[in-house]
């Protein structure tokens, strides 16, 4: 099966599906309007369309079908419903499967009656839709008619980096709670760290000695640093709290093994794998009931799920995992033996390849 996927080539979920396909026996080509960086693998083919920026997604229409001609797959895979998604419907190649992956449903569509119009005919146009976790699917379906069925084909984590060999916290004289995340307000650090004051103060209260050996630490970049290194500071934790900044998906493992605890409070959540990547490390995990989180936690399992917007109830459950040792232990080990019996790279890749194989199926039979 030949398969060009329609993507932005350094996103390195991007880089996964083609990787993942590849290993399949799928013939995987990636066409981007986005320069290629060293981290795409060269045994994949890319071509970069001519045009970039908002315009280019209209503008690439004629080199993409030029190219696709070229290139004659079996199908077409475009990910990104609004930006890629728009080449691929003016290029009006068939059969081609529309992967929607957040922003492009949960945002997008709120901009302006005409982003909303733009995005229903986007999908509207693909012959088969698909949805990293059922919570996005159900934001799709609203602008869908009415039945029409969406794939689920979630994203995987590579246990080759994110594993317990990985090593754990090396200090072992600390506990140390913390997240890996974009410093964005739809993320919830600042009620992270509203729940880790209120975390620091109760085990003040309840094991001062305890309470000594509690470490913050967030790892991501964003514009709203300042402000929450200031809320930490309000809240009396600055001094255990460590802003880690931005680092590379690669260094991701070393700093996910400096953890005890992962906790995940965001507003909104297309789908989570960044907390499936840190359950795969051998960590329990506190989540908020948004979007896809409660798709890969099993509550009392694996880990907590919390209401959102509530770090009182964020912090009852971290201070619970905190003071039993043995009770992390637990779930840390359900955590891994669940994300790898469900969320493997190899796994994904596989219903991703059914998702084609019917594709082709139904477009024939139309034919």
């Amino acid at each position: 099966m030949r398969v060009v996927l329609l993507s932005n080539a350094n996103s390195i979920h991007t880089i996964q599906w083609a990787n993942y396909l590849n290993d399949l026996g799928v013939e995987v080509q990636v066409i981007s309007q986005h320069p290629v960086d060293n981290s795409f693998p060269q045994h994949i083919p890319v071509h970069i369309l001519p045009f970039n920026g908002f315009l280019g997604y209209f503008l690439n229409a004629i080199p993409l079908r030029k190219l696709l001609k070229e290139l004659n797959p079996d199908i077409l895979n475009v990910h990104y419903a609004s930006g890629y998604g728009t080449t691929a419907r003016l290029t009006n190649f068939h059969p081609y499967v529309l992967s929607v992956w957040g922003s492009d449903v949960f945002e997008f569509p709120l901009r302006s009656s005409l982003h909303k119009y733009l995005l229903t005919k986007n999908l509207a146009a693909a012959d088969t839709i698909a949805s990293t976790s059922i919570a996005m699917s159900n934001q799709t379906q609203q602008f869908l008619s009415a039945g029409r069925p969406i794939s689920i084909t979630p994203f995987g984590v590579d246990f080759s980096k994110f594993n317990k060999k990985q090593g754990r916290n090396e200090d072992q004289s600390n506990i140390t709670i913390g997240t890996v995340k974009t410093l964005k307000h739809v993320y919830g650090i600042d009620l992270l760290i509203q729940a880790l004051a209120k975390v620091y103060n109760l085990l003040q209260q309840q094991n001062r000695v305890l309470a000594e050996r509690i470490k913050f630490r967030i790892v991501g970049g964003g514009e709203d640093l300042p402000k929450l290194q200031q809320l930490a500071k309000n809240l009396g934790i600055r001094h255990i709290i460590t802003f880690v900044g931005r680092v590379e998906h690669d260094v991701v493992p070393q700093e996910l093994a400096k953890l005890d605890i992962y906790v995940a409070l965001s507003r909104q959540e297309s789908f989570g794998v960044a907390v499936l990547e840190a359950a795969a490390m051998g960590l329990p995990v506190v989540v908020s009931n948004v979007g896809g989180l409660p798709e890969v936690v099993k509550q009392g399992e694996t880990g907590y799920i919390v209401e959102p917007e509530n770090p009182d109830q964020a912090a009852e459950k971290i201070v619970k995992l905190v003071l039993d040792q043995q009770l992390r232990d637990e779930l840390a080990t359900n955590a891994e033996n669940f994300t790898r019996q469900n969320f493997s790279w190899e796994t994904c890749a596989k219903k991703m390849q059914k998702v084609y194989q019917d594709t082709l199926v139904n477009f024939k039979k139309r034919v």
